[in-house]
């Protein structure tokens, strides 16, 4: 780096030589020509900066300074490959949830539609036990009526038959009929 400053400033203290008719003639390096002291104060400010080593300071700088941006820029790669990750870890997340939601969506309308079909089956069962209980309850007056028909039709036939066999019976009979009736009762007790 400094090989290539020193040469760099001399071509640069050039205009200063060119303004004289000869560079090399006696009165350019006169203290008395302003040429000459500006390109000796040039050669002196050189001359520091090269003692001050301000050129490999400089060059440190901007190492320090490459570096840095290198740094900055490597730490912004990775910062990117790290959000890239985790959107592509919030796209599967995303994917998975939406996945499940779906096998959710599904699960729930079969199971609706189960329900649905169970509901008819318990209808259809409770309209069956319904029909059953009502035929139970049409058999059981049925049965009702008939018994009650029997019964009144029992009842007149004792009425009728108390009638008949109080108009046809005599005081003797009706004695004979009880001695009767003692006398079975009294054999089946002893």
């Amino acid at each position: 780096m400094k090989k290539l400053l020193i040469p760099a400033f001399i071509l640069m203290a050039q205009p200063a030589l060119a303004s004289s008719k000869n560079p090399f003639a006696a009165e350019f390096w006169s203290l008395h020509n302003t040429d000459f002291i500006v390109l000796l104060a040039f050669l002196v400010f050189v001359g520091v900066l090269l003692k001050l080593k301000v050129p490999s300071k400089v060059g440190e700088m901007l190492d320090g300074r490459a570096a840095s941006i290198r740094s900055d820029l490597e730490e912004a790669k990775s910062i990117r490959e790290e959000a890239q990750t985790l959107l592509a870890s919030f796209e599967r997340k995303q994917k998975e949830v939406q996945e499940q939601a779906d096998r959710i969506v599904a699960t729930a309308k079969e199971e609706a539609e189960a329900a649905a079909v169970q509901a008819k089956a318990d209808i259809a069962a409770s309209v069956a036990r319904r029909l059953a209980a009502a035929q139970d309850q049409i058999a059981s007056a049925e049965a009702s009526a008939v018994k009650e028909v029997k019964d009144r039709a029992v009842m007149v036939a004792v009425s009728a038959a108390k009638e008949v066999v109080a108009k046809q019976m005599t005081a003797a009979s009706a004695n004979k009929l009880i001695d009767d009736a003692i006398a079975t009762v009294e054999a089946k007790l002893h």
